[in-house]
């Protein structure tokens, strides 16, 4: 029978060499990750934001479009979004309830100026945006992600819904140890309804890190053409460059 010996420097060969694989690996995908940069804001105050920028994905999308704040909005109230909850979690706590991802108030400032970003877009820029705001314990809530129009779809993806964290940059979601009792998770699924006017729902996310984006493709001109209308939205921009 052979006897099979591995010499110091094989075993510290055979480490290293797979922990720069992981390294590099991990470095590309970080800079693949970069948000992209804005080529025009459309809107800033405080945290909240709204800008156009350069697709990552190179997809070309019909724009400039034309969609009233009032369209938007209306397109808005139908999306929903509920807490991720695994087995164990759901014979804790049950299933979780799906609230409306937008509020009211969020629509009412949100819907302007996504209507006059949709409208000097090219074809190559999405629009991005980010709400954010303090809480009463003091923790920020933010609700972030991109729409686009390609085709027949409107395209809505969302990175966060309300997700609640310090003011200070959360490592919470990088802490992977099991807890005795289930916690709360920042992962969602988001849906629109009705359903009859959703084409698809697609998952996806950053390689290496816990990033989380949920795309809605909506029928948004049949959706229109059968749901009532937000009311009272103006296109009110008074911090526009």
């Amino acid at each position: 029978m052979k006897d099979w010996t591995i010499s110091h420097h094989q075993r510290v060969g055979g480490f290293i060499w797979p922990l720069f694989v992981i390294i590099g690996l991990m470095g590309g995908a970080g800079c693949a990750g970069a948000p992209p940069t804005p080529t025009k804001i459309i809107y800033e105050s405080g945290r909240n934001q709204v800008w156009l920028e350069k697709d990552p994905e190179s997809t070309t999308s019909d724009h400039p479009a034309n969609l009233s704040p009032e369209e938007i909005g209306t397109l808005l109230r139908g999306v929903r979004s509920w807490e991720s909850r695994n087995i164990i979690h759901r014979l804790f706590s049950g299933e979780a309830e799906k609230t409306r991802a937008f509020r009211n108030e969020e629509i009412t400032f949100l819907a302007p100026a996504l209507s006059k970003a949709l409208a000097q877009a090219s074809p190559d820029d999405r629009v991005y945006f980010h709400l954010s705001h303090a809480t009463e314990q003091g923790d920020e809530e933010s609700t972030s992600g991109w729409l686009s129009i390609r085709q027949d779809a409107l395209v809505l993806a969302l990175s966060e819904v309300h997700d609640r964290h310090g003011p200070q940059p959360d490592i919470s979601k990088y802490d992977r140890q099991m807890p005795n009792v289930p916690e709360r998770s920042s992962a969602f699924e988001v849906i629109f309804e009705p359903e009859e006017y959703l084409i698809k729902v697609k998952s996806g996310g950053k390689l290496f890190a816990p990033d989380q984006r949920e795309e809605l493709y909506i029928k948004y001109r049949e959706a229109l053409s059968a749901l009532p209308r937000f009311p009272g939205l103006e296109p009110r921009l008074t911090n526009t460059p």
